[in-house]
């Protein structure tokens, strides 16, 4: 199975990972964009729901640049998960489990960072195992750091045993009030890059286009995940290449407005509009 291109990477955001956003980060520099975390439950019982996704990843993937799709979802049930993702594996290059999610509602449902626990270990690898058996694509897995974090180099290897093809790493602990109290700790993506034989990529301490090239030296890791900096400034950071300070700086200034517009490569009739992105045919 062939992974994906993992230099340059747009985060799962909820609620903001979506089709007309994916496609303005891939157009400036993004060589692989996540959609937002999608709940196995209402994939497979929830028709409005599937049909949504299953439509958005189409588009996606009939776009003209080909940048790869990974679909990332939560779950605490093994079979669950894994027949959601069959329904969409067809439709994308990649299938990513979250666990990193602090937020309550990953709390309550016990999904995401919270699962990140040592009893609960065991079923994260059956998760990730049966998911690598079953499907046809790539499986990775996103996830914080373990308490104390030491144990999580030993959790990332259970998931490259587990057949994980990458894990992607933000290492901060979980706090669902203060998600980025303090800054990343980019040292352990290192250590975690020397103790895997799979790409490990680095989410974190990316603020700005220069913060790319620093993250990979620091770390060592094969590619930079950005989220939310994306949001308010999504060419600045991704597309370093070619590209002079000067040219940056243009496009900063020119990026402050939330409410981008973009040319778009599919029908006029498609029309999508959400608060920092509008995509329209011209």
């Amino acid at each position: 199975m062939e992974i994906p291109n993992l230099a340059r990477i747009a985060a799962p955001m909820v609620n903001q990972s979506d089709l007309p956003f994916r496609m303005l980060v891939r157009k400036y520099g993004a060589t692989a964009t996540y959609t937002q975390m999608l709940n196995p439950d209402k994939i497979l019982n929830d028709r409005d729901y599937l049909e949504f996704h299953q439509r958005d990843l189409e588009l996606a993937s009939n776009a003209p640049d080909g940048s790869p799709t990974i679909v990332q979802v939560c779950g605490n049930d093994t079979e669950l998960v894994v027949q959601a993702a069959k329904r969409v594996q067809t439709l994308c290059q990649g299938i990513d489990l979250n666990l990193g999610c602090p937020q309550d509602a990953a709390r309550e449902g016990h999904y995401g960072a919270y699962l990140l626990g040592q009893k609960d270990w065991p079923l994260v690898n059956d998760i990730v195992s049966s998911l690598s058996y079953s499907l046809t694509i790539p499986v990775s897995a996103k996830l914080r750091l373990c308490q104390p974090s030491i144990k999580t180099l030993a959790f990332a290897t259970a998931l490259e045993a587990s057949g994980a093809s990458w894990v992607t790493l933000h290492p901060r602990t979980v706090s669902a009030r203060r998600r980025r109290q303090g800054a990343a700790d980019l040292e352990v993506v290192r250590a975690l890059k020397s103790a895997l034989t799979v790409p490990v990529v680095s989410n974190g301490n990316v603020r700005h286009w220069d913060d790319v090239p620093k993250n990979l030296a620091l770390t060592g890791a094969d590619g930079v995940m950005v989220g939310e900096t994306l949001l308010g400034n999504p060419w600045s950071v991704l597309q370093i290449r070619a590209f002079s300070k000067r040219a940056l700086t243009h496009a900063s200034k020119a990026s402050s407005r939330r409410s981008c517009l973009t040319r778009s490569p599919y029908p006029a009739s498609i029309w999508i509009s959400v608060d920092h992105i509008r995509v329209q045919q011209l």
